[in-house]
């Protein structure tokens, strides 16, 4: 498999469960990554990874900060050259509360977490993409940003928030070749939760094989998309 030979990718959340399933479809595929991971976590996981010249790790700081977000697009450049793919996959979930017990704080974090971060992002990496006249991004959505559950209205109105940023997104750049869609998954599972029981979500390589078909060529008349991967559940 070779369908990202010669591109390079920023995966942000590097040493989260998801990433555990999108960075290996990447590999696979001879991408060069960017990822931003802070501690030891991505070399346990990956061992192999800490002599493979193609990835660089950058330190994981806060990527809803501008200068930031700007820095880590900016080393990928000088390591790489050019930059092709973006998947946002930080984000973060906090629930269980009616909106009258929910903290200003909580809600702030939310909207941080799960739609600045990818609004920073992007802005840091269509430049670099404008000027290659291609590109992909990917978002990290869910289920409830379609239609919120009980108990979590600041989470799902940053995933909702992060829908509308992925459509606005699209409608600016798919007419400079860079295509912008997002998926929705349900819970994700690990691999042992998902053998224990397939109604437990989707798991990391279910959604890392979805997200790199929308990162491929495959894809290339897919623009705005909010795909639900929801599996059996």
């Amino acid at each position: 498999m070779t369908a990202f030979k010669g591109k390079v990718a920023i995966i942000t959340g590097a040493t989260g469960l998801l990433a555990s399933g999108v960075i290996p479809v990447f590999r696979a595929g001879g991408a060069r990554l960017a990822l931003s991971c802070g501690d030891d976590r991505l070399y346990q996981r990956f061992p192999d990874l800490r002599d493979d010249r193609n990835h660089i790790c950058l330190q994981n700081a806060d990527l809803s900060d501008e200068a930031t977000a700007a820095a880590l697009a900016a080393q990928t450049l000088e390591a790489f050259g050019r930059i092709d793919v973006l998947v946002n996959i930080v984000g973060g979930w906090d629930a269980g509360k009616p909106v009258h017990e929910t903290s200003a704080e909580t809600w702030n974090t939310m909207l941080r977490l799960n739609a600045t971060v990818a609004f920073m992002m992007s802005r840091a990496v269509i430049p670099a993409m404008l000027g290659q006249g291609s590109g992909a991004i990917i978002n990290i959505g869910a289920k409830p940003g379609l239609r919120a559950n009980g108990m979590d209205a600041a989470y799902s109105a940053s995933k909702s928030a992060l829908l509308r940023l992925t459509e606005s997104l699209s409608e600016d750049y798919k007419r400079s070749g860079i295509r912008v869609n997002a998926v929705l998954p349900s819970t994700i599972a690990t691999e042992e939760q998902y053998a224990e029981d397939a109604q437990a979500g989707v798991t990391p390589a279910q959604l890392g094989r979805v997200i790199a078909f929308l990162a491929s060529d495959a894809s290339a008349a897919i623009h705005g998309a909010l795909i639900p991967v929801f599996g059996t559940r």
